[in-house]
């Protein structure tokens, strides 16, 4: 019997080949955020052209707003799947939700990471749903919470909701490795410490401090505080350098005296956060006599010099994709230097923990500051300032949970 010419040629579309680019997309997403990354970029990882994507999804939105739906529908779906016994304490069903959270979280570790980029590039009423569905799952997590006296407020429970699930989501910010069932643990008592320091959270919001810029007259000064004001509030990608030296009262040849680039520029930002941040290091290791003691006063340093400048730490944490590839290198190895040093002060407070345990504990507690003080809309109130170095004690000091 003969077959028509071509047939063995023909090549069937797998069936799950929407779900293969939804996957790819929200790697890129999460990784590299939302502006570095081209459809043809998805396209290419999952060995497809452009015009085969578009079939599945008609633009790179539908696939980020798709990648975001997806991680909190997968958060929803794990805690309906948690089982406990009707007579189980909040403790009990607490620790289960939590369990749920982390092990979801780390199954899809590589594309959970997208939540950090929902709130700038998602249009406002699909904001406005992932937003509600975070928040349906923060309230169900909230009601295992314990109970104080008086009673915490609803965003106070919030506010130590979003704590433990930043303590979660760290994990999506660095590529280190533990056993799963270890991993486990040391998220889940961090989670757990921080719950358990709750009662330090003020019930009362206080009115919002407003902080302002300093004035300059030096020009290269004034293009570095244009260009972070405009990256925080447009993404690096949607900034020209036109209206960076424009806001800086400049044209835009003036502004290429400074910098030959606008990469340039991002690079001198970076370098700006980075070497403020190395001095404010070394005067607490100046000043401080225990390993202890220097420890409460960097997460102290990291939380005030984070909210004094957070347009510049914001800039910073979302940006370093954007960076020319020998800054981006320079910088993370910087980064690296920076969590080993807090992880070997960590080890001589809790010689328990392994090197690598008391690393995912320092980028647990450092994660906190930027995923909570958005929260805290960056006010300086000593109130907002006190929860976070309460949270990060928790974390980096620990109080472990009782076993199952």
């Amino acid at each position: 019997m003969l077959r028509a010419a071509g047939s063995e040629s023909v090549k069937r579309r797998p069936k799950d080949r929407k779900a293969k680019i939804a996957a790819a997309a929200a790697i890129a997403f999460s990784e590299r955020g939302y502006p570095a990354v081209g459809v043809e970029d998805i396209a290419s990882s999952v060995g497809i052209s452009g015009s085969a994507l578009y079939r599945h999804f008609p633009n790179k939105y539908a696939m980020f707003r798709h990648a975001a739906l997806e991680l909190t529908d997968a958060l929803e779906s794990a805690l309906d799947a948690v089982s406990v016994a009707a007579d189980a304490t909040d403790r009990e069903r607490l620790r289960e939700d939590l369990l749920a959270v982390i092990r979801t979280t780390v199954r899809n570790r590589r594309t959970a990471g997208i939540y950090r980029w929902e709130s700038r590039f998602l249009d406002a009423a699909d904001r406005k749903s992932v937003r509600a569905q975070a928040a349906a799952v923060n309230h169900r997590v909230a009601l295992h919470l314990s109970r104080s006296e008086p009673p915490a407020s609803a965003r106070a429970e919030t506010i130590l909701t979003s704590a433990m699930f930043s303590v979660i989501g760290s994990i999506t910010a660095h590529n280190l490795i533990l056993p799963q069932r270890r991993m486990e643990q040391v998220l889940l008592d961090a989670c757990l410490s921080i719950e358990h320091g709750g009662s330090a959270i003020t019930s009362r919001r206080s009115e919002q401090t407003v902080s302002t810029r300093p004035v300059t007259t030096n020009k290269r000064e004034r293009l570095l505080q244009e260009a972070v004001r405009l990256f925080d509030s447009r993404g690096y990608h949607d900034v020209s350098i036109e209206e960076i030296a424009a806001a800086a009262g400049l044209n835009a040849s003036g502004m290429y005296r400074y910098f030959p680039s606008k990469a340039e520029l991002l690079g001198a930002v970076f370098y700006r956060a980075a070497d403020r941040l190395d001095l404010a290091t070394a005067a607490v290791f100046e000043s401080a006599t225990s390993p202890e003691e220097a420890l409460r006063a960097l997460s102290a340093m990291y939380v005030e010099l984070s909210f004094a400048q957070h347009e510049l730490m914001s800039v910073y944490f979302s940006e370093m994709n954007n960076l020319l590839p020998g800054h981006r290198s320079d910088l993370k190895n910087r980064q690296k230097l920076y969590v080993v040093e807090w992880a070997r002060i960590l080890r001589e407070i809790r010689p328990d923990l392994s090197a690598i345990e008391a690393k995912f504990l320092v980028h647990a507690a450092l994660n906190l500051v930027p995923d909570i003080g958005r929260l805290m809309k960056f006010d300086v109130a000593a109130e907002n300032a006190s929860t976070l170095q309460t949270f990060m004690s928790a974390v980096l000091f620990g109080r472990p949970a009782p076993p199952p």
